[in-house]
């Protein structure tokens, strides 16, 4: 498998952004299409956005969208792990995992090349905010961070809510992720965008930049785009190398597949020049493991 070093070899990896219908058959047949084409266009590792099979569901607390989870294995899993399979590409498909009567999370997969499956991270971190109330619908992640080998290199998977926390990227860099996937469904509310839209965006981008270059890893963020009930979704999914640095961002108004190459020899040389984890001081960190820290 590769793993980083100056003889590792490059990888295209693609982030998939699309906008979804209420069609679940049809977003899932859209996606495999779209899949098809990153593939012919030399994709190697594919990152979907979060929940990609139908529009985003947690903008209220609606028992009924419970009935769109499914078990993994199960239709779409499968669907994705015969597109892996078919076409010789690592995908990162994110899903409304139903895994037992009353009991749901929200699960990433990762499929390898061969169709396999990879490994499964449950998403840890769990909003409860305005159209965003993931509380009502989905478990926290009992897996913990994790990363998988493949065929392309070791992936690192966390979906959306766990991309504002250093302490998730670094997990899972430390399991030995060269590229860290951020499967995401993330826009503006109508109330906010004129007078907050531009700093929100701003501030997603920083935060995943920042944690390329304190883990020195790759990060490539896939986002759905469109307009579903009140959240207009930004797009703008991106990848970025060990330094932070811009390897290709997509529009904000349309669907758009984003294939880049990666150079794996980088997390070497990164991590030789900023060597963040060579000096980290592990024998001082006990106060992230409370809540707070209270001081006299």
């Amino acid at each position: 498998m590769n793993r980083p070093g100056n003889d590792a070899p490059p990888v295209q990896v693609a982030v998939i952004q699309s906008s979804c219908g209420e069609s679940k058959s049809a977003n899932v047949a859209a996606t495999l299409e779209r899949l098809a084409d990153a593939a012919a266009r030399g994709a190697q590792v594919v990152c979907l956005q979060e929940l990609f099979h139908g529009p985003y569901p947690c903008q209220t607390e609606d028992h009924a969208r419970f009935a769109e989870a499914e078990p993994i294995p199960g239709p779409t899993s499968q669907a994705l792990a015969q597109a892996a399979g078919q076409h010789g590409i690592v995908i990162v498909g994110s899903l409304f995992e139903r895994r037992a009567a009353g009991l749901y999370h929200n699960t990433a997969v990762v499929f390898d090349a061969d169709g396999s499956t990879a490994g499964l991270y449950r998403k840890m971190h769990i909003p409860d905010d305005p159209r965003y109330y993931e509380k009502f619908y989905f478990t926290p992640g009992d897996l913990g961070f994790r990363s998988f080998d493949t065929r392309f290199g070791r992936i690192g998977v966390c979906v959306c809510w766990d991309q504002w926390f250093p302490e998730a990227a670094r997990l899972t860099a430390l399991t030995g992720a060269q590229i860290l996937c951020y499967p995401t469904a993330i826009g503006w509310l109508p109330e906010e965008k004129d007078e907050w839209g531009a700093s929100q965006h701003l501030a997603w981008e920083t935060m995943m930049r920042s944690h390329a270059i304190a883990n020195g890893v790759f990060v490539a963020a896939a986002n759905r785009v469109g307009l579903e009930g009140d959240i207009q979704f930004w797009g703008a999914s991106f990848v970025v190398d060990p330094y932070g640095n811009l390897l290709g961002r997509t529009g904000q108004q349309a669907e758009e597949t984003l294939v880049v190459e990666c150079d794996l020899s980088l997390i070497d040389t990164a991590r030789i020049h900023w060597p963040f984890l060579r000096d980290r001081r592990i024998d001082a960190y006990d106060g992230l493991r409370k809540r707070y820290l209270d001081t006299p």
